[in-house]
């Protein structure tokens, strides 16, 4: 892809790519069209800047409430259902699955964008593509494996499997690409230790870990590539909603660069929706400039983002650079006697222990007090569980000034998952 010279030139690019997706969501969207028309925002923004000041945010509610009113796929589509090619859905963790339909045109957008994430990790052609989940309503599976389709790479699918034939399959294969979440890349090399298996030889290189706010910690990253001799870890994150939006700068590692070309980002204060300035921690909104089927237009994500200092990144990109990734979302953060709790945050401590093998972090709100305790479960061969409790709890008392109980459980005690992890399980007194 030719490099980008300058931001004046990227401005460019989204405002004609905006003007494009304006004309024809407005002309067709009946979603949007009524949106747009309550807000009296029509005709087309001149400028980036109109945009931004004029146009109203889309909210995962407002989609959610559009498809109960219209079901089952809502009224956010530009085109007539037969235009129609593809069919997926979200995860429903934060409430009901939200169904999304793509064009032929909108899914090839977005596998574009996929190509461009294999590509900024350095995996090609030359490539064997090892993907270790099973393939279901989720988008990224599906997009992801086109991608390296249209690379040309050979492509693995690893759906239907037990970890242990994963494993096998990656060797036998000599996949040199693996494509997983981090829970199931650390997952993946416990079972490896299991059954007798060495990694040192693997010729996976690269392992591109997405789905969870784990690859850009650094104590995870670091615990991921020691399972795996010789890989690197790549973070890149994206959703159901917009389709892949980030790649890992290859500089400068755990900071997560916006696909500009193909997405408007934004960050702001989830309080006032005013920007935040370079350095500074907020919400990520994107409009997505090219899945025009099924468009999004200033989505707030829920994602917590930290801008990074400079316009340009090291790396010789003027795309947005977010340090740290994904920090976290704004619905997963707990208020704990004051104190802001973030899962990735308390996994950065937890993971700095080898010894530890999974974890469980329970939550109990009440309108007296919030109560924290973590539940730990050490490698088979930890001889002092009850020390690592210990130090644990004194690394989260020093992190946060908060004393937070830990407890460890037998080897095999805790759940391990596939998909996205449930480490925190937060309940509501009655």
């Amino acid at each position: 892809m030719i490099p980008i010279p300058d931001r004046e030139a990227l401005d460019d690019i989204q405002l004609g790519a905006l003007r494009r997706l304006w004309t024809e969501v407005a002309a067709h969207n009946p979603f949007y069209r009524a949106k747009w028309d309550a807000a009296k925002c029509l005709p087309a923004p001149a400028t980036l800047a109109e945009f931004t000041s004029r146009v109203p945010f889309t909210t995962k509610a407002e989609l959610a409430e559009d498809q109960r009113l219209h079901p089952p796929y809502g009224s956010d589509l530009t085109y007539p259902l037969e235009r129609y090619t593809r069919c997926c859905q979200t995860s429903g963790t934060s409430g009901h699955p939200i169904r999304w339909l793509d064009t032929t045109e909108s899914w090839g957008w977005m596998v574009d964008n996929w190509v461009e994430v294999f590509r900024a990790s350095d995996v090609g052609l030359q490539d064997r593509i090892f993907f270790a989940f099973s393939f279901g309503p989720f988008l990224g599976f599906w997009t992801a494996f086109e991608a390296g389709i249209r690379l040309g790479a050979l492509c693995l699918p690893g759906g239907g499997m037990s970890s242990a034939a994963r494993v096998r399959a990656i060797l036998d294969h000599g996949a040199t690409a693996l494509c997983c979440t981090p829970t199931y890349a650390l997952h993946l090399g416990e079972v490896a230790a299991a059954e007798g298996i060495s990694l040192a030889a693997s010729p996976v290189r690269a392992i591109l870990a997405a789905g969870e706010p784990g690859a850009s910690i650094p104590s995870t990253r670091v615990r991921i590539e020691a399972l795996w001799p010789e890989a690197r870890v790549w973070d890149h994150h994206g959703m159901t909603e917009t389709g892949p939006v980030t790649f890992e700068c290859p500089v400068q590692r755990g900071t997560l660069h916006v696909i500009e070309r193909s997405f408007i980002p934004e960050v702001l204060d989830p309080a006032t929706l005013e920007p935040v300035p370079p350095g500074g921690v907020g919400e990520l909104v994107l409009t997505n400039l090219g899945r025009t089927g099924s468009p999004l237009v200033r989505y707030r994500t829920g994602d917590t983002v930290r801008r990074a200092l400079g316009p340009r990144c090291d790396c010789g990109r003027w795309d947005l650079a977010l340090e740290g990734g994904i920090l976290g979302r704004t619905d997963d953060m707990v208020v704990v006697r004051g104190v802001n709790l973030y899962p990735g945050a308390v996994e950065e401590i937890i993971r700095r222990y080898p010894e530890v093998a999974e974890y469980r972090v329970e939550v109990r709100r009440s309108a007296a007090m919030t109560q924290t305790e973590v539940t730990v479960e050490p490698v088979p061969a930890c001889a002092a569980p009850d020390l690592l409790a210990r130090e644990i709890h004194g690394a989260l008392r020093d992190a946060f000034n908060l004393r937070i109980p830990v407890e460890c459980v037998a080897p095999g005690s805790l759940p391990r998952w596939e998909l996205k992890a449930r480490r925190w399980q937060v309940t509501d007194a009655e």
